[in-house]
């Protein structure tokens, strides 16, 4: 198998394609779940057994972007809340849709982007470093809301939803939240209870049915991270065959018009040549390979619980 970190591994640099050039367009994975629950760790550990993470940001062929760099600006008003802990930062509403939608657009169109980080202290974009966000062949959008705006979510070729208890986010919410936020004990657990565990009930837990693949214990859950990974190492070797175009089909070895036996998307989709959720062989591949593992699986609309 191809070694990811050769540079022949991609026929086309990083960087917006010129006149003549293939565009690249990358292969979007969504990846969603409650906070702290182990998202961008997940994708972290997805990252460094690629390869990818201490490689130069120019070249690396899988990116991973926060749902956080697209927090709406907040009013004064707004901002005296949330120094108090009380403005909902899990409410759709605290999100920038439009900035993300179009943002995504131009990923899968093949465009550089730049997107400003996120102040967790000051609750505030900061525009003074921003991500370059080079074109990749694999994105990863991580965050807790990633699923819950339809024409967002639909741009997503795979979604992941990262399932992890609650005890256990909380335990990881309240000393990351002071130690890494500058937030005292009592305001977040007051923002906890307030805010965030009602939110994940109303917004951020019934998007897990639309996930194709769940992942429970997040990044503890090594099988789920190894056989995703190697999903995605199949992908990369297989582009840098075919060639660096969007032409996901051939990669997946998709038949537009003929399902395959035992696979549906979340929206009952049988393969029949509508859309992300057509019949992928490959991809099928890899869900019956989650569904032989004790601690993780693939799960559809129909045999998902409602929230």
């Amino acid at each position: 198998m191809q070694d990811l970190k050769q540079p022949d591994s991609l026929r086309l640099p990083n960087g917006d394609a010129s006149s003549g050039e293939e565009v690249k367009s990358p292969f979007l994975i969504g990846v969603a779940g409650g906070t702290a629950s182990g998202k961008s760790t997940v994708c972290k550990k997805i990252m460094e057994q690629l390869g990818q993470a201490e490689m130069d940001h120019t070249q690396r062929q899988v990116v991973a972007i926060s749902q956080d760099s697209f927090y709406r600006e907040l009013t004064p008003a707004e901002k005296a809340k949330a120094q108090k802990g009380l403005f909902n930062f899990d409410h759709p509403d605290a999100f920038n849709e439009e900035l993300m939608y179009a943002t995504l657009q131009n990923i899968l169109k093949g465009h550089k982007v730049e997107i400003p980080s996120y102040d967790y202290r000051t609750n505030s974009l900061d525009f003074e470093n921003m991500l370059v966000i080079y074109p990749a062949d694999v994105v990863l959008f991580e965050g807790i809301l990633v699923f819950y705006f339809p024409k967002i979510r639909d741009l997503f070729h795979m979604k992941l939803f990262v399932d992890t208890d609650s005890d256990t986010r909380l335990a990881r919410r309240v000393p990351r939240d002071i130690n890494e936020r500058g937030r005292d004990l009592d305001a977040v657990l007051t923002q906890y209870m307030t805010f965030v565990k009602p939110a994940f009930e109303e917004f951020c837990s019934p998007t897990k049915k639309f996930a194709d693949v769940i992942i429970p214990r997040g990044a503890d859950n090594t099988v789920a991270i190894d056989l995703i990974v190697q999903h995605i190492r199949d992908f990369l070797n297989n582009r840098s065959r075919h060639g660096s175009t969007g032409n996901m089909a051939l990669y997946m070895n998709l038949e537009l018009n003929a399902p395959v036996a035992g696979f549906a998307g979340p929206d009952g989709d049988d393969g029949s040549g509508n859309g992300t959720y057509n019949a992928i062989r490959r991809f099928s591949t890899l869900c019956k390979e989650l569904n032989m593992q004790g601690n993780f699986f693939f799960a559809t609309n129909k045999n998902l619980p409602h929230h």
